[in-house]
């Protein structure tokens, strides 16, 4: 007799409303946002930024290590790397990591008279 007594107080008793039983998934939700969202995207702006600045005397820094001046700027999306004396390669622009110095080529300078 106890048994039937027990399973009939746990059924009846378990009436929420929507809208607490959503609380947490979206407490949930406004944690995550915060926390790794919304920095994510600021970062990608930011990286987005350093991209488009990039120019022509730049010292940069590749994803994959690679430290180099900017020789040139194409308009696809890449650039030309000087990496050494004469040893030039072409990477995406989108993998240039940071810029380490800001610099411009002598030819970008206005001359002295």
């Amino acid at each position: 007799m106890l048994i039937s007594d027990a399973y009939a107080q746990a059924a009846g008793g378990g009436t929420t409303d929507i809208l607490t039983s959503m609380l947490p998934l979206v407490l949930i939700f406004v944690v995550f946002y915060f926390l790794l969202i919304r920095p994510q995207q600021k970062k990608m702006k930011e990286h987005k930024a350093l991209i488009e600045a990039v120019r022509r005397g730049d010292t940069v820094t590749t994803s994959g290590g690679i430290i180099g001046k900017v020789a040139k700027v194409n308009e696809d999306g890449t650039a030309m790397i000087e990496i050494a004396e004469g040893v030039r390669i072409k990477v995406v622009k989108s993998t240039i990591a940071e810029v380490r110095a800001k610099g411009g080529d002598e030819d970008d300078k206005p001359e002295a008279k």
